[in-house]
């Protein structure tokens, strides 16, 4: 079963949107990050309820939609296109911290040498971040979904992380911090969208954004002034 964003587009997935196993739900942003919406959680759940054991979620990857989705998922996928430009961006970007698993993508053809570079260097990478799993170290593959090279190896390790991390019940433990990360998420998400629309700051917010804009008043400041018209009046 595949939820995503546009990028998980039946048109890109003719086989498996022809299979009557499979479910492929795409998600619109809606302004909402890399696709993955307040129901996203919902969603899994739903799908998790109608019998499908296997849910994908995907984000069109714009970073911080991928720290989104870190919450709601029990293994964490990062594919890597070998001729990024910047090998090691996902260091960078502090999302490979949270990676159990990197996948090498387009590992064929010209870019064989290349992946198997960018593969080294993320393994030597992997080695200096902080182990977050006592049962489990991140792996690092190369896939080809032309060839079919890596992909039933890397299912193999998808399947050795659940069965080590049920087993550890390292795997409950995440699920039930998720839970609390959702709830407060929710509730952030309700608050902003109140506070917003709220008579009392509803129409100074664009004059106050202007004049931060302008440099007439700073940020902490036109946030000060907002939070106390809306504690004053709601």
């Amino acid at each position: 079963m595949f939820e995503g964003s546009l990028l998980g587009d039946k048109t890109r997935m003719t086989e498996l949107s022809r299979d009557m196993n499979a479910y492929i739900r795409p998600s619109p942003t809606r302004g909402t990050l890399g696709g993955v919406t307040r129901t996203t959680n919902e969603v899994i759940l739903l799908c998790e309820g109608g019998g499908y054991d296997i849910v994908l979620v995907e984000t069109v990857g714009v970073g911080q939609s991928e720290f989104a989705v870190a919450d709601m998922v029990d293994m964490f996928v990062l594919l890597l296109p070998p001729a990024g430009g910047d090998e090691l961006q996902g260091i960078k970007r502090g999302i490979v911290e949270m990676a159990d698993l990197v996948a090498v993508t387009k590992a064929d053809g010209d870019l064989v040498v290349p992946a198997r570079r960018i593969q080294a260097e993320y393994i030597s990478a992997l080695k200096l971040l902080r182990k977050r799993s006592k049962v489990w170290s991140p792996k690092v593959m190369r896939i080809s979904a032309r060839t079919g090279e890596g992909i039933s190896d890397m299912w193999d390790k998808m399947t050795e992380y659940r069965e080590l991390m049920l087993a550890s019940g390292e795997l409950i433990t995440k699920r039930q911090r998720q839970q609390k990360v959702w709830m407060w998420n929710v509730i952030q998400e309700s608050m902003l969208d109140h506070f917003r629309s709220h008579f009392a700051v509803r129409d100074q917010i664009p004059l106050l954004e202007e004049k931060v804009v302008s440099g007439i008043l700073s940020p902490g400041l036109a946030a000060d002034l907002l939070l106390k018209a809306f504690k004053g009046r709601s």
